[in-house]
C-alpha cells in the first residue's frame, strides 16, 4: 500500500524518519523527494548521481555554458600587489 504523500513525493518529517531506506528508494528511482517539518517544505533528497550532475566541480564549470557570460572580457590587473608591512 502506498502513503499519498510517496505519490506526490513529498515526506512528512515523520513518515521520511520512519520510512527513509524507502524515501532513499525513491529519490533513486523516481527523482528528488521533498520532506516537510511542521507542513512546511524543509530538505530535499535527491540521488547522489543527480546531485552530482547538478553541482559543479569548480568555478569553470558553474559559469560554462551561462551564455549571458560569453561576451564578458575579463583582464587580470598585471600590477605588482601593494606591499604590506606585518
Amino acid at each position: 500500500m502506498q502513503n499519498t504523500a510517496l505519490k506526490r513525493n513529498i515526506w512528512p518529517l515523520q513518515d521520511a524518519k520512519a520510512r527513509f531506506s524507502e524515501l532513499v528508494n525513491e529519490a533513486i528511482s523516481h527523482g528528488p523527494q521533498l520532506v516537510t517539518r511542521r507542513g512546511r517544505d524543509a530538505v530535499v533528497v535527491i540521488a547522489a548521481d543527480e546531485y552530482r550532475a547538478k553541482t559543479p566541480n569548480s568555478p569553470f564549470d558553474f559559469f560554462r555554458g551561462k551564455p549571458y557570460l560569453d561576451d564578458l572580457k575579463l583582464q587580470r590587473d598585471r600590477q605588482p600587489a601593494r606591499k604590506v608591512e606585518l
